[in-house]
């Protein structure tokens, strides 16, 4: 009897035990069905925020880009915006910036085109402008040494990858959104228009300094009473007195270099070759991308032989004097990937690419009026490349662009004069690198606040703000 006891006991604790494993099971079992339903919806939120960011950058059948050309007549946005067009030109002709920054903004408040239209014909306004001011500049002499104020070696190094820089940034413009283009160019602007500025206070006081010694050289010979002549800061080899070409023409004839005028040409025509090539084929495929691919060979061949030249010595940066023969791999692969990144910025943006060459090759030492010459003269194939390739996406009205093309020739003969004698008259050639600082930070401005207020509008209306398919893009 007590042996059955002891046996129900030990039956009972199994039974017990069982029955605890059992709840202590079901227990867990719903804790992690519990946790796994909360990770799902938990994953399922994550999931949908991730669908919802997708389908705000691209939706392949969707399109936020409209034409808005308005009609060609006389009346005051016609009045008010060639005014702002003009000053425009001869400002950024001056600088070297091209004045894109400007034409943009104007075109699109002023006239009423859209964004993207007004890209296109803003690089037809800095097309008229640098041919403009390159004319006036290939009967001018380098302000302290015996060349063309144009320095070829210069803008061969820079050109073909300007080229290149331009055909892919046309083609993000047609696939980024205003808002993405927008951010960029506040942060752009902002800091290559500071480091302009400071680039100019430095050349500043160099020229103060400069006009003190003349005039104490004045006080010496007992001429204290005289007007302090002009003299261009040192530039040349060995720290010679420099020249004073300040006031100085030649014929154009002898101040082009024909071999790297050239090498220019056969970029800029291989690159019209293409585009026009490209125009025939169907949007995306072999063959247009076969075509495009080929423009690479021919700009960075180009700018490789250029830098290797460089390199070995065998050409010069000649507008830095002695400093402009020695040349490490690393300066140089830089100096071309800026020109590319301002050739895409510029594209992209309807700019002419100044607004980073004018401040890099202030960097690089090259005295301002050269800068701004050089410039200018890269911008002239880079931007008629341009303009070639929004014509043929139909991305502007002829009439309007002639116009405004005229306007900003004109504009930038007249700037490039007045300027030249004020540097005479002042005897400060900072004066380009202030109006260079002065374009960028007001197309900062301007550009910025035309992009910010176009993106409210989109949000407000709950309009499409990602990126275009290119492949599905008609003119």
């Amino acid at each position: 009897m007590e042996q059955f006891g002891v046996k129900r006991r030990v039956l009972r604790s199994i039974l017990l035990d069982f029955l605890n494993f059992a709840l202590a099971f079901m227990l867990v079992s719903a804790e992690r069905s519990l946790k796994h339903g909360e990770s799902a919806r938990e994953s399922e939120t994550n999931n949908n925020y991730f669908l919802k960011a997708i389908n705000f950058l691209w939706q392949s059948d969707q399109s936020g880009y409209n034409h808005v050309w308005p009609e060609m007549e006389f009346n005051w946005q016609i009045v008010v915006g060639s005014i702002i067009g003009f000053f425009g030109a001869a400002f950024g002709g001056v600088g070297g910036v091209g004045g894109g920054g400007i034409f943009v903004p104007m075109l699109s408040l002023i006239i009423g085109f859209d964004a993207k239209s007004s890209t296109a014909i803003s690089k037809c306004m800095i097309m008229g402008g640098a041919i403009s001011a390159v004319y006036f500049n290939l009967k001018l002499r380098h302000p302290t040494l015996d060349m063309p104020i144009i320095d070829y070696d210069l803008a061969l190094l820079i050109q073909p990858m300007l080229m290149l820089g331009i055909s892919i940034g046309v083609a993000f413009n047609v696939i980024f959104a205003d808002w993405m283009v927008t951010v960029l160019l506040i942060i752009l602007f902002i800091v290559t228009s500071t480091k302009a500025f400071f680039k100019g206070v430095e050349t500043w006081k160099k020229e103060t300094l400069v006009k003190k010694e003349a005039a104490r050289c004045l006080a010496s010979n007992d001429s204290g009473d005289e007007d302090v002549e002009y003299k261009p800061l040192p530039s040349g080899p060995n720290g010679d007195p420099p020249q004073d070409n300040t006031d100085k023409e030649v014929p154009v004839w002898e101040n082009i270099c024909w071999k790297e005028l050239g090498l220019l040409c056969f970029v800029w025509v291989a690159f019209l070759v293409l585009q026009i090539a490209k125009n025939h084929t169907a949007t995306c495929s072999a063959a247009y991308w076969v075509l495009n691919l080929l423009q690479i060979p021919v700009s960075v061949g180009v700018s490789l032989y250029e830098a290797v030249s460089l390199y070995k010595g065998r050409r010069v940066i000649a507008s830095k004097g002695d400093q402009g023969t020695n040349w490490r791999v690393l300066q140089l692969v830089t100096y071309c990937a800026f020109g590319g990144l301002a050739g895409i910025v510029g594209g992209l943006l309807g700019l002419g690419g100044g607004f980073i060459m004018g401040p890099l090759f202030l960097e690089l030492g090259i005295p301002p009026q050269v800068s701004s010459a050089t410039a200018t003269f890269a911008m002239t194939f880079s931007s008629s490349m341009s303009v070639v390739e929004y014509y043929l996406l139909k991305r502007f009205p002829v009439p309007y662009a002639l116009y405004f093309t005229a306007v900003a020739a004109i504009a930038a003969l007249i700037g490039q004069y007045i300027v030249r004698r004020l540097i005479i008259v002042f005897g400060r050639a900072s004066l380009i690198i202030f109006i260079l600082a002065f374009t960028i930070f007001v197309s900062a401005i301007s550009l910025g606040g035309v992009g910010i207020a176009n993106m409210i509008v989109k949000i407000e209306h709950k309009e499409y703000m990602g990126f275009e398919n290119l492949c599905k893009y008609e003119g």
